[in-house]
C-alpha cells in the first residue's frame, strides 16, 4: 500500500507539471528548468545517491548487465527496423529512444517509492550508464553523419553528472564519511531534483497532441520498450545471479518509458521531435496502466 501511495504521488507531480503547461503555456520555459536540473540539481542527486551504499561487486556490475541487455536488444532492433520501417529518421528514433529509458525523472523516484533509499545507489549508477548510451549510441543514431564519434564523446564530458558521480564513486571507495549537516544538505537537494524532473516530464507531455499521433509507430516502440528489454533482461538476471533485491531495481530501470532527453535529442538534430514526444506519452501511458503487472514481477523477483 505505501510503494502504491508513494508511486500515486509520483504521478501527482508528473500532472502538476503537465496542469502547469497548460495554463501558463509561454511563461514557463521547460528548457530551463531542465539546464538547471542538468547542470545543477542532479549532479547533487548523483553525488547523494552514490554515497548511499558502500561500493560493492554488485554496485559496479549491475551497470555492466545494463549495458549488455541494451546491447543485445540494439543489435535486433538495427535488424528489425530494416524490415518494418521505411522513413530512415523513423528507423533511427525507433532504434535509440526504445532503448533509452527514464531512468533520471521516473527510475530514481519509483526506486525510492518502491525500494526504499537502499535503491539510489543503484539507480543512480545505472542512469549514469543510461547518460553514457545516450550520448554516444543516441547521438549516433540521431546525427547520423552531421556529427563524428570524438565530438559525441565530448559532449559526454561536459555533463557535469559523469564528473560528481566519479568523485562519488572515489569519496565512497576511499570509505569517507560525510558530516550530518552536509549529508542533510544533499539530500534536501536529492528530493528537490525529483520534484523538478518529474514536473518537466509532466511540461514535456502537454505539448502532445493526441488526435494526431501516430499510434501504430508508437506500438513498434512499445513492443521494444516494455517487453523485450525485460525479458532479455530476465534472462541477463538468471545468467549473473544476481541479488534480488538488485535484479528487481534493474527490471525496474528496464521498464520504465521512454526518456524526456529523447525529445531534447531528436530536436537538436532535426529527427522528427514530434513523433519521439508521441511515442514518450504513449510508452508512459502503457507504464502507468501495466505498474501493476511490474510490480507483481518485482516483488516476484524479491522472493
Amino acid at each position: 500500500m505505501e510503494a502504491l501511495i508513494s508511486i500515486a504521488m509520483v504521478y501527482t507531480f508528473i500532472v502538476l507539471g503537465f496542469g502547469a503547461k497548460k495554463i501558463f503555456t509561454n511563461q514557463i520555459n521547460e528548457q530551463t528548468l531542465v539546464l538547471i536540473s542538468l547542470y545543477f540539481l542532479q549532479p547533487i542527486l548523483t553525488f547523494w545517491g552514490l554515497t548511499r551504499t558502500p561500493i560493492n561487486q554488485e554496485l559496479l556490475l549491475v551497470p555492466f548487465i545494463y549495458l549488455l541487455t541494451v546491447g543485445i536488444v540494439l543489435l535486433f532492433s538495427i535488424s528489425a527496423s530494416r524490415y518494418i520501417l521505411k522513413d530512415p529518421k523513423e528507423r533511427s528514433i525507433f532504434i535509440a529512444a526504445s532503448l533509452i529509458g527514464n531512468t533520471g525523472n521516473l527510475g530514481i523516484p519509483l526506486g525510492i517509492a518502491l525500494f526504499g533509499e537502499q535503491s539510489v545507489a543503484y539507480t543512480s549508477i545505472l542512469n549514469i550508464a543510461n547518460v553514457f548510451f545516450i550520448y554516444t549510441i543516441g547521438v549516433y543514431f540521431y546525427a547520423k553523419g552531421q556529427f563524428s564519434i570524438k565530438q559525441s564523446l565530448m559532449q559526454i564530458l561536459k555533463i557535469p553528472v559523469l564528473w560528481f558521480a566519479f568523485l562519488a564513486i572515489a569519496y565512497n571507495a576511499a570509505g569517507m564519511s560525510i558530516h550530518p549537516s552536509i549529508d542533510k544538505f544533499l539530500e534536501m537537494g536529492a528530493y528537490a531534483t525529483i520534484v523538478i524532473q518529474l514536473m518537466i516530464f509532466g511540461i514535456y507531455l502537454a505539448d502532445v497532441k493526441i488526435k494526431s499521433m501516430d499510434y501504430a509507430f508508437s506500438a513498434k516502440i512499445t513492443m521494444i520498450k516494455h517487453f523485450m528489454l525485460p525479458l532479455v533482461g530476465l534472462g541477463a538476471i538468471w545468467l549473473f545471479e544476481l541479488d534480488s533485491l538488485v535484479s528487481a531495481i534493474l527490471l525496474l530501470e528496464l521498464c520504465v518509458p521512454l526518456a524526456v532527453n529523447n525529445v531534447n535529442m531528436t530536436a537538436l538534430y532535426n529527427c522528427n521531435p514530434a513523433k519521439t514526444t508521441e511515442a514518450i506519452l504513449f510508452t508512459t501511458l502503457f507504464f502507468v496502466f501495466a505498474i501493476y503487472f511490474y510490480i507483481q514481477l518485482f516483488w516476484f523477483v524479491l522472493k
